[in-house]
């Protein structure tokens, strides 16, 4: 069953017994991509995508989704502080809807505020470079989400 929603009890309606999801940190340059176990308890991230038509990006992740048995993918919403959401919100509610019926998988969009400074902070501490932080950090701002998103539906 495909389909996006904001809802966390609709999506795990969907995906009754649990299984792998794919976390995504879309951007405009980079996808940010994580995945979780099959028991919602833990996120790790992935890979960093360089965006380019849909259709290519698409296509990697539909390879990445079938390596991993993914059974629904978990989105970044970047919305703004104050809740509003601007154009960035509009262009990956346009990508989740697209890539739902592309995978054939449930969607679920998660606010992402503050996901990239949570990994920042994350690999600073963890001393990495400036250089390493660049090339990994929406890799792990997609772990953040998802890890968010699995704690509020493994309540459920």
């Amino acid at each position: 069953m495909s389909f996006v929603t904001e809802d966390p009890d609709a999506f795990t309606a969907a995906v009754p017994d649990g299984g792998v999801l794919l976390g995504l940190d879309p951007g405009t340059r980079t996808i940010g991509v994580a995945f979780c176990d099959g028991g919602w308890r833990f996120a790790s991230a992935g890979a960093t995508l360089r965006r380019s038509k849909f259709s290519a990006d698409a296509a990697a992740l539909a390879r990445l989704a079938a390596e991993r048995g993914v059974v629904g993918v978990v989105c970044g919403l970047p919305r703004n502080m104050d809740g509003t959401e601007g154009p960035r919100a509009q262009s990956v509610r346009a990508f989740a809807r697209n890539l739902a019926a592309t995978l054939a998988l449930p969607v679920l969009l998660w606010d992402e505020r503050w996901s990239t400074v949570s990994a920042e902070r994350a690999l600073i501490s963890q001393d990495w470079s400036r250089a390493k932080r660049a090339e990994r950090i929406d890799a792990h701002a997609a772990a953040i989400i998802l890890q968010a998103a699995i704690d509020r539906l493994a309540r459920v």
